[in-house]
């Protein structure tokens, strides 16, 4: 009897061990894909910040149908900076080109590591439209 018991006790602290170990992988999991998603709404805020920017004229503080003059204070978030609690953000590439040649791309890097780099998400903005790929 004393064997059967020690072996129970045995296979229930596997199976918690198993359990805990499923437990935090999904709590990881989940806190990288809010991270992503947090980082995803913030650069479609910015996307729509640029697109007002370019529509904007230059006597207006804006770029007059161009995103050459576009900088990071233009489109800012609610604090004033290039990051809040989601992610630090940077305009990659501002394009001189007019109409659909004209391009932002801007890069948001969270603060969650995925595969021990942070997440990243991309953001292609045009006059009239963005795409958007997640780069970790």
């Amino acid at each position: 009897m004393g064997q059967q018991q020690l072996l129970l006790i045995i296979l229930g602290v596997i199976v918690v061990g198993i359990a805990v170990a499923v437990g935090i992988t999904m709590f990881s999991d989940s806190a990288i894909n809010a991270n992503r998603d947090a980082l995803s709404n913030d650069l479609v805020n910015l996307a729509s910040r640029c697109q007002q920017f370019y529509r904007r004229p230059t006597s207006l503080g804006g770029g007059g149908n161009s995103f050459s003059l576009l900088t990071t204070s233009a489109i800012t978030l609610l604090t004033n900076k290039p990051s809040n609690a989601n992610g630090v953000y940077a305009i990659t590439t501002a394009g001189a080109g007019t109409g659909s040649s004209s391009l932002v791309v801007i890069t948001g890097v969270g603060t969650e590591l995925y595969n021990g780099s942070p997440v990243s998400v991309k953001v292609w903005v045009y006059p009239d439209r963005d795409s958007m790929a997640t780069v970790n």
